[in-house]
């Protein structure tokens, strides 16, 4: 039996998995980002695949091949990264370097797209043929299955829902443009909702929080909104109505079976899907929401090394 390596690069930490080909994981780890000296990055990836598969007695002969999730701009057919800010590559040709030195084939994805195959693949998609994945953290991000493939688009950018314009005059977005949805429904933009707020009522249970802890989160804002605390519940009621708006714009260009929401904002559970369920049902064209069920994901921070894994056996075969 041959093994798939799955990585996952983030801007502090790598993700890595030894998975099997029924997709279960034998072995997972991280090990720094380092950002300082960006050339090193991969090489660290590498060496430390060969370590611990060294660890658990594989030897690397039985390494299949490499699936990697980056961040930023990817041009998956040709290997390339065409920009990662938080990391700091520019055109680099991640797949020709990884590759080179492990002497398999490498397959490079968007990190979003990666994290919606495995979620499709051993999570909340039960492989479900149309599905698209969003992911709610620091920004939004997204990833588009069609017929059971994963859409990049002409150079990389499909299923960038998280810049999708919600407000033309909105809030200005790290990508340059104004009002995107991950600037009102990303944990940044829900924390910024609840600053507005709480400048505007002193006296709410947000102040509060905002005078006890010096800075406002998303979580303090669902945590207030399960004690019924009206500002809380606002800003909640605000961002599924934004987010169940673009969902079902989304929707009627794809007509999924499934919509995953996933990333730490997630974890606010099942009072945010019950929302989003509600604003998508206003929104959608019936015959789009009559088919389509929206879950949370399963997965966590295992999607992306999964997704990875799934990722060199769509290419193998």
């Amino acid at each position: 039996m041959t093994y798939v390596a799955g990585v996952d690069i983030g801007g502090t930490s790598v993700k890595i998995g030894i998975i099997n080909r029924e997709g279960d994981i034998l072995h997972k780890w991280s090990i720094p980002t380092n950002t300082d000296q960006v050339e090193t990055i991969i090489p660290d990836v590498w060496a430390s695949i060969q370590t611990n598969m060294q660890m658990i007695n594989l030897p690397i002969a039985k390494l299949a091949g490499i699936g990697v999730g980056a961040p930023g701009f990817i041009d998956s057919k040709n290997g390339l990264v065409h920009e990662a800010v938080n990391i700091g590559w520019k055109n680099y040709n991640l797949t020709d370097h990884l590759s080179q030195l492990s002497g398999v084939p490498v397959f490079l994805e968007n990190d979003a797209n990666i994290a919606a195959l495995g979620e499709n693949w051993k999570g909340a998609g039960n492989g479900a043929l149309n599905v698209i994945a969003i992911t709610l953290g620091t920004g939004v991000g997204g990833g588009i299955i069609s017929n059971g493939m994963i859409i990049s688009g002409q150079n990389g950018t499909a299923g960038e829902i998280g810049h999708m314009t919600v407000n033309p005059s909105g809030y200005l977005c790290n990508c340059g443009r104004k009002g995107c949805l991950e600037t009102i429904v990303s944990a940044t933009g829900i924390a910024r909702q609840a600053d507005a707020y709480q400048m505007a009522h002193p006296e709410s249970l947000l102040a509060q929080r905002n005078r006890e802890n010096g800075v406002l989160t998303a979580k303090d804002v669902f945590d207030l909104a399960q004690i019924n605390d009206e500002g809380a519940q606002s800003i909640v009621d605000h961002t599924v109505d934004v987010l169940g708006f673009a969902l079902a714009n989304a929707a009627i260009l794809l007509n999924p079976e499934k919509i995953l929401i996933g990333g730490g904002v997630s974890k606010a559970g099942q009072p945010l899907i019950e929302g989003i369920k509600s604003a998508f049902q206003t929104y959608a064209l019936p015959h789009v929401s009559d088919v389509c069920t929206i879950h949370l994901a399963q997965l966590g921070n295992d999607a992306g090394i999964i997704g990875g894994a799934f990722l060199v056996q769509e290419n193998e075969a």
